[in-house]
């Protein structure tokens, strides 16, 4: 029996902006049910990576296949209507919305009848947001910002969930809550693309790994072999 076709398939994918190309001839799996985690120092082209495979960056090169289906020339909203959900790095927020407005704003997609039983979902996930319900988003603290941007991405009722950056500027304690979060939306059942500079913690969640150097990638393979790859350790990890 053949094996099932990877949720998203990436080829040979080169992207860029105007003459300067970013991206050179990436490949890489997500498979049903999995976190994979893309990691890599800031600079080397993890955002890049993340607005091509949601559809607001065009690729110069090479295909992208969500679920099957040749999404490399798909339109962001279509690519959002598919399943594929970008939770941007710096959480991107309306600071001037309630919380419940921004909330809604994820389920823009979606039909109006399965709104109200998202919403207890990720409530029911993210329950300080619950107490925030008409506060405005910008007057919470950067943590709790963070729970609304994915909580946000929820309500889109995500097959595929992309998380770039999720810890940026989180402290330590937070942070844990947050991988603790990860893991819980990955027993679920959710497909998790994990974009992020936090090695440590990163492969400890995920199955698969991807390091990215330079625009293009170095390593890849099982998260607990490459956390004791010798050429990550040096890189990142500075033993």
């Amino acid at each position: 029996m053949a094996p099932e076709p990877p949720l998203l398939e990436v080829r040979g994918l080169c992207a860029g902006y105007g003459p300067f190309q970013v991206l050179y001839d990436i490949d890489l799996d997500v498979g049903a049910g999995e976190i994979v985690a893309v990691l890599g120092a800031n600079g080397v082209g993890k955002t890049t990576l993340n607005r091509t495979l949601s559809g607001l960056l065009r690729a110069t090169a090479g295909s992208v296949r969500f679920d099957g289906a040749d999404i490399s020339r798909t339109g962001h909203a279509a690519i959002v209507q598919a399943g594929l959900i970008h939770v941007p790095e710096g959480r991107k927020i309306f600071p001037n919305l309630s919380v419940r407005e921004n909330l809604l704003l994820g389920a823009y997609a979606r039909g109006r009848a399965a709104r109200s039983q998202t919403m207890e979902q990720v409530l029911a996930t993210f329950p300080r947001l619950r107490e925030r319900l008409a506060q405005a988003a910008g007057s919470m603290s950067g943590g709790e910002q963070q729970m609304l941007a994915i909580g946000r991405g929820l309500m889109s009722q995500p097959r595929l969930l992309i998380l770039d950056e999720p810890s940026l500027g989180l402290s330590p304690l937070l942070t844990e809550e947050l991988f603790t979060l990860i893991t819980t939306l990955h027993a679920g059942g959710l497909s998790i693309l994990l974009v992020e500079q936090n090695v440590v913690q990163s492969l400890a969640v995920a199955g698969r790994a991807y390091v990215i150097e330079h625009g293009r990638l170095a390593l890849s393979g099982e998260a607990a072999v490459l956390a004791d790859d010798p050429r990550l350790k040096a890189a990142y990890l500075g033993l």
